[in-house]
């Protein structure tokens, strides 16, 4: 099964025209013989929060090192609002959280949002920041005295500390407890309601599903899948199928449901059977004719999670099957 993009979204997102954030045409980046990025094209629009998933190698953080101009493509382009990333940090239009660092020690959180407000083109109020990021109680104590998910709400401060028009995230809500992520997101809602464009980096799947309009996944350099959370969902085919037997029917049949059509995955648990499927039309007319009958029949779509695990997976199986045809060849 195919993983492109152009399948996955059924249309180019790629073209150019108004309204362009950013965009990658054709970007590569090799590091010796390593090739990080692979041939990626891709645009942001306004308003958009886009997630930007992607297992460990697979080229995000050079990705958004050429997005933010900390290195330049080995071949084709990147540009910002029309213009180069480095003319358009000088001009604010973007605001930028990492991971990690970029926090001054031995400082008060007030002092350092003041400073970043303060050298900022488009500085935003000190005091409104502070209340944007959720950090008005912790304004006097010492940045090297805050907890890990404190010090992420600062970083935060500090990438909103502008009236930028893009937002970039790196692992935003690592270290935060639940409330704090949610209280977190309220706020990325409404910096895209107002028409700012956000993108961010996450391992957190289940955020990339609720929050954003639109998903990017990118695997071995390369941009596999481009689409709604719904739509990729839905391209990874996948189906959840959970339903009970009676405790009368007895032990359900291993081997009978080993060998149902289109099954991915099996899980049994008691009475209680739950099933991953291809196809969940002809798994569960199969589970009828094997002299099953179900309690309680649910079918759902899969989360992104594992809709993620089956593209990159696929892409894997494709990428192997290829190199075998190379070999065979030769």
């Amino acid at each position: 099964m195919s993983t492109s993009v152009e399948q996955i979204t059924g249309a180019d997102r790629t073209g150019p025209g108004s309204g362009e954030v950013a965009a990658f045409r054709n970007v590569s980046k090799t590091f010796g013989t390593v090739k990080a990025v692979n041939d990626i094209s891709l645009v942001l629009h306004p308003g958009e929060t886009v997630a930007f998933l992607g297992p460990n190698g697979a080229g995000k953080s050079t990705s958004i090192d050429m997005l933010l101009g900390l290195r330049e493509p080995t071949s084709g382009s990147v540009t910002l609002f029309g213009g180069t990333p480095r003319q358009a940090i000088v001009d604010g239009r973007v605001g930028v959280m990492l991971q990690s660092g970029g926090l001054m020690p031995d400082v008060k959180v007030r002092e350092l949002v003041s400073f970043a407000c303060g050298i900022h083109p488009r500085g935003r109020s000190v005091d409104d920041v502070l209340k944007s990021a959720g950090i008005t109680d912790i304004a006097d104590r010492k940045v090297d005295k805050l907890s890990g998910g404190q010090e992420q709400r600062v970083r935060f401060a500090l990438a909103v500390a502008g009236d930028s028009d893009l937002i970039v995230l790196d692992e935003p809500t690592t270290g935060m407890d639940v409330t704090a992520r949610q209280a977190f997101w309220s706020v990325m809602r409404a910096q895209a309601d107002e028409g700012r464009t956000v993108l961010f980096a996450t391992h957190y799947l289940e955020e990339a599903d609720s929050i954003a309009d639109r998903v990017l996944v990118v695997h071995k350099g390369r941009l596999i899948a481009d689409g709604t959370a719904a739509e990729i969902k839905a391209r990874a085919g996948l189906r959840k199928i959970a339903f009970d037997l009676h405790p009368d029917d007895g032990t359900p049949d291993l081997a009978l449901l080993n060998n149902l059509p289109e099954l991915s995955g099996l899980d049994i648990s008691g009475h209680t059977v739950r099933i991953r499927s291809n196809d969940s039309d002809a798994t569960v007319a199969a589970i009828y004719r094997a002299g099953f009958y179900p309690r309680g029949l649910e079918v759902t779509s899969v989360g992104l999670e594992q809709a993620f695990i089956a593209i990159t997976g696929e892409q894997d199986a494709a990428d192997e099957s290829a190199s075998l045809d190379k070999e065979t060849a030769r």
